[in-house]
């Protein structure tokens, strides 16, 4: 027990906020660094496993939804209702402020066309999902713009949370299917959790959830090309990747069951954990050159292990005393899911503000055509400036509009929720 933890109170894992924030950063990273040419040659070292960040993102929060919305009788310890609600009014503002915020700058950064790239910017614009050859093979054959009635299914699809169900394409901001997924797997909390929680061999429970994951991977590399729907389905499908939710779930079950027979890591286990997470990483990112089969394997379901060691050894971390320390990371932890669906449009705006001073602002003055026709390239000189303007931006989107619009929305539709939230309930929203 922390210092800071007094009797019959959740643990507190300041460890897991540093980690959500991490998880953040390097998403952010894994999709804007590749587009600097200056390090083309090995940056795709650093980003090709990008995706490791999102899948322990799925498996930490089936982890803090489970030690927090459980009970001592390993109940939910509030309605499912009043829990769905919650998660939704979490989720929601994050995902309308970056889906409005990427379709205003796709449609004005089309129309201002400061790069030749940008011309064909448009909100229609989209790429279809595959894991093959065939956008080498054939430029252009994966680029599509949807049609008015695509357009108005897709509007509806992300306007109701349930844009990560179309296999083909993402469309508007991309990275947000994530919360999608996310909003599925909330769904089935309530029925799964509490029944998970009675399961006696955890571990071999996470052995078959791993094995049960990697069925569908399997499954397309035996029979298709790794072409559309099935690469979009492995992706992001959340019945396909709930299996990650539901091994944090499993996880939080064999640590809650550890530590109540006062288990804690030794500095060797430690140390035994972080040499196996940094070995998984590495072979994973040499494997990636291998061939485009291990990609669905390491995508779908080879890398849970380390994903859980990763957790574990955040549990690890000791709160610190510090007030200031403790709420610096509660602050860039929240901001980590806002990182993750707003760094797309965020990224465009820095890029193209940033090419205009690279080329001639003065002539801003007299004529913005003139102005973007002398516009300059992007330097990685000022990516770390991104990187920091990024986390101030996200941490200000939660905080000033994120949870102003998250407590209004649970005062309309849980008028009679008022008691205040517990840190470990602020740790899993």
């Amino acid at each position: 027990m922390d210092k800071t933890q007094q009797p019959g109170q959740k643990e507190r894992f300041i460890g897991l906020e540093w980690l959500r924030f991490a998880l953040g950063l390097y998403i952010v990273i894994f999709h804007t660094l590749h587009t600097y040419p200056s390090i083309s040659g090995w940056s795709h070292y650093v980003t090709d496993i990008g995706f490791f960040s999102t899948s322990t993102f799925f498996v930490l929060s089936g982890f803090l939804l489970t030690h927090v919305y459980l009970d001592g009788r390993r109940q939910l310890r509030e309605p499912a209702r009043s829990f769905w609600i919650k998660r939704f009014s979490n989720l929601y503002p994050i995902h309308i402020g970056s889906l409005v915020l990427a379709v205003s700058m796709s449609a004005l950064i089309g129309y201002l066309a400061i790069s030749p790239e940008d011309a064909g910017m448009s909100p229609r614009f989209v790429i279809y999902d595959v894991n093959n050859d065939l956008g080498q093979a054939t430029p252009g054959a994966l680029e599509h713009f949807m049609g008015n009635a695509e357009l108005a299914l897709n509007l509806v699809l992300n306007v109701g949370l349930l844009h990560a169900w179309n296999p083909y394409y993402l469309t508007f901001n991309p990275p947000s299917w994530s919360i999608s997924a996310l909003m599925g797997f909330y769904l089935v909390f309530p029925w799964i959790a509490p029944r998970l929680f009675r399961i006696r061999r955890v571990g071999r429970a996470l052995a078959l959830t791993n094995l049960l994951y990697l069925i569908p991977p399997l499954m397309v590399i035996a029979v298709t090309d790794f072409g559309m729907p099935e690469t979009g389905i492995l992706h992001r499908n959340p019945l396909i990747r709930l299996p990650e939710f539901v091994a944090g779930i499993l996880l939080c079950v064999w640590y809650t069951r550890y530590r109540a027979a006062g288990g804690w890591l030794s500095v060797m286990q430690r140390l035994m954990l972080m040499v196996f997470v940094a070995s998984c990483v590495v072979v994973a990112v040499w494997l990636l050159g291998q061939g485009h089969a291990w990609y669905y394997l390491l995508h779908n379901g080879l890398l849970l292990p380390a994903q859980l060691a990763l957790i574990l050894l955040a549990t690890q971390w000791r709160t610190p005393e510090s007030r200031r320390v403790r709420r610096l990371a509660s602050r860039l932890g929240g901001a980590s899911l806002p990182m993750f669906a707003l760094h797309v449009p965020l990224f465009v705006i820095f890029t193209r503000v940033e090419r205009v001073f690279a080329g001639d602002p003065t002539l801003c003055l007299s004529g913005f055509r003139a102005c973007f026709d002398a516009a300059g390239d992007s330097s990685l000189m000022f990516y770390p400036l991104f990187l920091l303007l990024t986390v101030l931006f996200c941490v200000m989107f939660q905080e000033q509009f994120v949870l102003r619009v998250r407590n209004a929305m649970q005062r309309w539709l849980l008028p009679r929720a008022g008691s205040p939230s517990s840190h470990t309930e602020k740790v899993a929203r």
